[in-house]
């Protein structure tokens, strides 16, 4: 067992750490390519558009929206990873422009390495993270295993008419980020002990911050088109899957993206974790970059981010009325580009026009 009289650094018992843990989009989407076709008349959103979440219709006003995301620890101390785990969970609820109600854990635990109080420390960092959302964490499970593991199974409704999903972007619409990128980067540094700016205090800042606010006030504008939230495949893994369930293009300007300063510094000393190279590559058939676009910046756009923020394509009349309400709420969203109907599924990164 772990000689509890020394800080537990959680991150040491991980071989891949958060979202940069998950089978890379080129694995995944040729297995659910292959699956039988969902036919259920109630299921609005399911596995075809690799969307945030499960929304099932029950009745003419009320859906269930359904998901679940787990993953080994991606910072050292257990509440925080509970608190990261949780934000990062609940974030595909608001994603879908929904309303979290509860959620049950799921664990895996190496008791044969670690105290059970760790345990309690994870379940703890949760559950007030649970709380600042408004719902219970009411149940769960739990495993022996090799690594920690963390992440909850989380319930939320909707109206079925509501539904913001990935596969309704226009062209025309804006495209608005609440959240800087860089987290994967700086958590691997922080990991491999190379995070000299001590940028990680910031980062666990930014993924433990719920992304309720930001959910909350592009499902009350009636110019959100399509949302989404930028986790494991990267902005622009997850930008791809919109465009590429909506039919349409988008155009990125690198230079108007948020990125912490840290990540700057550390992926051009070579820092990243290998689910964002995993991302480079798999984008590479997707995305189209302009010549003054240099690797490292590629590398940016496609960080495997654990708990990142929302994504979301916007009518260009409600963007500025938009970005005021979120800056009112303390959410600072930022015009990253913008929804081209040509060239189709594709994505263009480029300097500002």
């Amino acid at each position: 067992m772990t000689d509890v009289s020394e800080p537990i650094r959680l991150t040491q018992l991980a071989k891949r750490a958060g979202c940069a843990a998950k089978q890379p989009p080129g694995y995944l989407l040729s297995l659910l390519g292959s699956l039988p076709k969902i036919t259920d008349p109630n299921v609005l959103v399911g596995n075809a558009t690799a969307d945030d979440a499960a929304v099932y219709k029950l009745s003419d006003d009320l859906a269930l929206v359904l998901t679940t995301d787990f993953f080994t620890p991606i910072v050292d101390r257990p509440s925080d990873f509970g608190a990261v785990a949780a934000a990062n969970a609940l974030s595909d609820v608001y994603a879908m422009g929904g309303k979290p109600i509860a959620a049950l854990s799921i664990v895996g635990f190496p008791d044969a390495l670690l105290p059970p109080a760790v345990l309690g420390e994870i379940l703890r960092g949760a559950a007030d993270k649970a709380n600042e959302a408004g719902i219970a964490i009411v149940g769960g499970h739990t495993i022996k295993s090799e690594e920690p593991i963390f992440g909850l199974a989380v319930v939320g409704t909707i109206h079925p008419d509501r539904v913001l999903a990935n596969d309704k972007a226009r062209p025309g619409d804006v495209l608005i980020l609440t959240k800087s990128l860089g987290l994967g980067i700086i958590t691997t540094a922080a990991k491999n002990g190379e995070d000299k700016l001590g940028a990680i205090g910031e980062a666990i800042g930014i993924m433990s911050t719920l992304n309720r606010v930001a959910g909350e006030e592009f499902a009350q504008c009636g110019g959100v088109h399509a949302l989404t939230d930028v986790t494991g495949f990267g902005l622009l893994g997850h930008l791809r899957n919109m465009v590429a369930a909506s039919n349409v293009g988008a155009i990125v300007d690198f230079d108007r993206v948020p990125i912490l300063a840290a990540a700057r510094e550390y992926v051009h000393a070579g820092v990243a974790p290998g689910g964002t190279h995993a991302n480079h590559r798999f984008l590479a058939d997707w995305t189209s970059y302009a010549d003054d676009i240099t690797k490292h910046e590629q590398l940016l756009l496609c960080d495997a981010q654990t708990s990142g923020g929302l994504l979301a394509a916007v009518a260009p009349e409600a963007a500025t009325p938009l970005l005021a309400a979120l800056q009112a709420r303390g959410v600072t969203g930022t015009i990253i580009g913008r929804i081209e109907a040509t060239p189709q599924q594709k994505i263009v990164v480029r300097r500002n026009a």
